[in-house]
């Protein structure tokens, strides 16, 4: 059986084009795999088009708002998800624009659909005592414990994501001076970031319990489960949510609600913040592209907020000191009441 254009162009756009040209993560590419495959499973069950008969001309304006709509009003997706797959569908167009130029309208025609509007939402972090009393709280006469510290403490030092956590071999750390782990995050992008003395003991102890500093196992999983599989989002997300339930009932005052992995990295951000880290430093050790995404940071820190004002502030109105308290004979007077 012939591909039809449809297929011909989707294996092109996710097997050459976002890895060579774009030079995408594999993580984002299924990503854009995934969406691709609800359109299918849209077209299949609302067009009663089968994948084998999907061809380009099928993919319209009216066809996308309606897949759209599907995902929202029968999966159930939020309109963040809804954004992500409407710009998988922009991408392999703007692909199209240039390969099938005599079908500009089309593809222009679908371009024109807006994301929808998300309401912003605020970042959880930990104070640096909450941090602190998080970190107290894996079991360290363990393996697991030992593991699980070594790995947040990581988390939080570096101000990893997730994934970065999940990717990396112990080829990544650099236990001797100066310090560092190499991360690389979105879009394959590597970045260098420095460790401090105690998170390299704690990463270095783990190494050596586990056999990680042999060389034949360099590009081994850092962090593994029982089996020596790497660690997944799930698995690293169920650790954290153990501790964090543990450490809240020692001082609910000391854990926010809705912390999750990725509030170890906010926190981080924002610790380096408050101890007054130039904002160009934290956007380079976060690994932002613009420091325009860094000043969320900024932006939510009251704490350096009350700061700034109470030092900038200037007593406008005097505070006058009523004329009974400097009045003895008066005061004597009410005293006898």
């Amino acid at each position: 059986m012939k591909p039809t254009d449809f297929a011909q162009h989707v294996t092109i756009f996710l097997s050459k084009y976002l890895p060579g040209e774009r030079g995408l993560s594999t993580h984002t590419i299924e990503s854009y795999k995934y969406a691709f495959v609800l359109f299918v499973r849209f077209m299949k069950q609302k067009k009663n088009i089968a994948v084998t008969k999907l061809r380009l001309s099928d993919l319209t304006k009216d066809c996308v708002t309606g897949f759209l709509d599907w995902l929202g009003n029968t999966r159930g997706c939020s309109p963040a998800t809804r954004n992500v797959r409407l710009a998988t569908i922009h991408s392999f167009v703007r692909f199209l624009q240039y390969r099938l130029p005599e079908k500009m309208a089309q593809w222009q025609n679908i371009l024109s659909i807006k994301e929808k509007r998300t309401g912003k939402k605020t970042i959880s972090y930990l104070s640096v005592d909450g941090t602190k009393l998080l970190l107290e709280q894996p079991d360290t006469t363990t393996a697991k414990g030992r593991r699980d510290l070594a790995m947040l403490a990581l988390m939080y030092d570096c101000g990893a994501r997730v994934q970065e956590t999940i990717d990396l071999t112990p080829s990544d750390i650099r236990l001797h001076k100066p310090h560092t782990v190499r991360l690389t995050g979105k879009g394959n992008k590597t970045r260098i970031v420095p460790l401090m003395e105690e998170e390299v003991a704690h990463v270095k102890g783990y190494m050596e319990e586990k056999g990680l500093n042999k060389v034949h196992l360099s590009e081994a999983p850092l962090f593994c489960n029982k089996r020596k599989e790497r660690l997944t989002r799930a698995g690293i997300n169920s650790i954290l949510k153990k501790y964090v339930k543990d450490a809240k009932e020692k001082s609910p005052g000391l854990i926010p609600d809705n912390i999750s992995c990725h509030s170890l990295r906010h926190s981080k951000a924002m610790h380096l913040l408050q101890a007054g880290v130039n904002i160009v430093y934290i956007r380079d050790f976060l690994g932002h592209e613009s420091v325009l995404t860094t000043e969320i940071y900024a932006r939510v820190d009251s704490k350096q907020k009350r700061d700034a004002l109470e030092k900038a502030y200037v007593q406008i109105v005097e505070k006058e000191t009523p004329v009974w308290v400097e009045n003895d004979d008066l005061m004597q007077w009410l005293k006898r009441f």
